[in-house]
Order: structure tokens, then C-alpha cells, then sequence
């Protein structure tokens, strides 16, 4: 099959890199001429325009940063989209806008799959990323092989909408568990202990999580550099906050952690990286948490 890829940020750029590695077909484009160069010089086909890329192509992948910016693109691909094509959205949406964008698809002929991904930019550049799909059976198994050639492990949740609740979830745990890494971190320090060797104490302990191991390194280097951003943290916690008073769950402590990121963003700018809700406790209490030997990027 023929892909389209729309798309190639932090996160999309990685995946479609990840296609043209197992020898898919792919057409690419993104508003930044320059994003790419990298898998067209690997055999990518480059169009100037979304509908250019969806006229030639058997199906369109998107990975777009906002709901309002997945409707824009929508509009312009639909019309020109062929005869049971398929549109695959990468981009983490509510559950209502995932619902109300494959009623406006179906309307032009076009089933859609949500496919939010989970793990981090880093894990996306080795094809290591996670992959959670919603839709209808028979679009996951035939998009499989591809889905493989970008993540390494590929869930189907279940209907459209199943895949936008468990990714908003997961982001919401890494949130919590940021906060919650930034206060240990600072008790550590303030205790007198060696940072570098109480990181890889926490570790190997049952205090654990993906966040210390990933966004903890970033933050003892300096660099706090995941590339996502705070508005972006924002965005997702309020998609949480609003399942919990859909589904009647007190979400307490994504409560607070969103309040943090609020913080965060008048302080630094929506554009910081998210990591940086920790530096607010930094500044707070003037003690930097820095250790030698630690990453600037994952």
C-alpha cells in the first residue's frame, strides 16, 4: 500500500521515518519544508500540500498538534481522498472530537482509525514507541504490518473513542508521576544526598516508574528536554480532568498536577518543555537539582 504521511514534527517525523525503513510506499508533507528532507532522502516522496498528498495515496496518516489543526487538514484531504481510503489520526484527541471527525469522514466515503502512540520521542526515532489503536477490526489488522513498523508494541483498544481514553490516561499518569519525581528529587538534595546516586537508588526500587528513568535523567542534566511542551501536558490533562467528571471520578491529583503546569506555563511559557514544572521547585526553594553524567536527550 501506498501511505500519505501529514505531519513530521517531533513525533511524526520519527514515525514516518520508521515506514520508509520497512520499505513502505510513502508521500510526506508538513508545513516546514525542511522536516522532510530526512525520509525523503530515504525514499520518501515529497507534496507540497495536504491534498496533494492524499490525491495519490491509497490511505493518510496524520500527526497534527491540535483538535483545531486535525479539522483544518480534515478539509482539505476529504474531498480529494480516493474511494475507500482510509484515515489513520495519530494525534491525541478528546473522545468527542475523535467521534465527530470519523462521522465527518464516513460522510465523504473515508473510514478513520485513532491511533494516540505512548512512550516518548525518543522511543518513536528507534520504532520502540506504543501504539494504541481504535477502530474497527478489520482497519487494525490490515494496517498492522505498518503499525509494527513504527511501534514495537501495537494494542487495538477497541471502538473509535476506547484508544483517545487509555492515551489521555497514560499521559496523565506521566504528568503525576513527573510532579511526584521533581519532590523526590528535591528531598534527596535537601537530605544531602548525592543526586546521581540516589537517582539510580530510586531506580532499583519499587519507587520506580518510566518518568524517573526517562524525564528524571533530563532534569539532573539540566536540559529538561523531551520535546513536548507544557501547552501541549495542558491540553491532555484537561482532556482527563474532563473524563473524570464525564465518567463521575474524582481525579485529585490530576487536579493539582494540571494547577502545577498552569504554573508553569505563566512562569516559563507554553512552549517550555514540560519537564519543567520541576524547575518551578527549583526557583522556589533556589536549589538546583543537578548531577554529573546524566543525558540531554534521550
Amino acid at each position: 500500500m501506498h501511505y500519505g504521511y501529514i505531519g513530521l514534527g517531533n513525533l511524526g517525523g520519527h514515525c514516518a521515518a520508521s515506514l520508509r525503513r520497512a520499505g513502505m510506499d510513502l508521500t510526506v508533507t508538513d508545513l516546514n519544508r525542511a522536516a522532510g528532507d530526512a525520509v525523503c532522502a530515504a525514499g520518501a516522496q515529497w507534496a507540497d500540500t495536504p491534498e496533494a498528498v492524499a490525491a495519490s495515496v491509497d490511505h493518510v496518516i496524520t500527526c497534527l498538534p491540535s483538535p483545531a489543526v486535525t479539522a483544518q487538514v480534515l478539509a482539505r484531504i476529504l474531498p480529494v481522498m480516493k474511494p475507500g481510503a482510509h484515515w489513520i489520526e495519530m494525534s491525541t484527541l478528546g473522545r468527542d472530537d475523535v467521534l465527530a471527525f470519523a462521522d465527518q469522514a464516513a460522510a465523504a466515503g473515508v473510514r478513520m482509525m485513532e491511533l494516540p502512540v505512548t512512550g516518548g520521542v525518543h522511543l518513536a526515532a528507534q520504532g520502540q514507541i506504543t501504539m494504541l489503536a481504535g477502530g474497527d477490526k478489520d482497519m487494525f489488522d490490515l494496517h498492522l504490518p505498518a503499525l509494527q513498523a513504527i511501534g514495537n508494541q501495537v494494542f487495538h483498544i477497541g471502538p473509535l473513542g476506547s484508544a483517545s481514553i487509555i492515551k489521555v490516561i497514560t499521559n496523565m499518569l506521566a504528568f503525576i508521576h513527573l510532579k511526584a519525581c521533581g519532590e523526590a528529587l528535591m528531598l534527596a538534595k535537601r537530605g544531602g544526598l548525592d543526586l546521581g546516586q540516589a537517582w539510580h537508588a530510586i531506580k532499583a526500587s519499587s519507587g520506580n516508574s518510566f518518568v524517573h528513568e526517562t524525564e528524571g535523567a533530563l532534569v539532573l542534566n539540566g536540559s529538561y528536554d523531551i520535546a513536548f511542551n507544557i501547552d501541549l501536558a495542558l491540553k491532555d490533562l484537561g482532556f482527563a480532568l474532563d473524563f473524570g467528571r464525564e465518567f463521575g471520578v474524582p481525579l485529585d491529583l490530576a487536579g493539582a498536577t494540571e494547577q502545577t503546569y498552569v504554573a508553569a506555563r505563566a512562569a516559563y511559557g507554553g512552549d517550555a518543555q514540560s519537564p519543567m514544572i520541576v524547575k518551578l521547585l527549583e526557583d522556589l526553594l533556589q536549589t538546583d537539582l543537578r548531577a554529573p553524567g546524566f543525558p540531554a536527550r534521550l
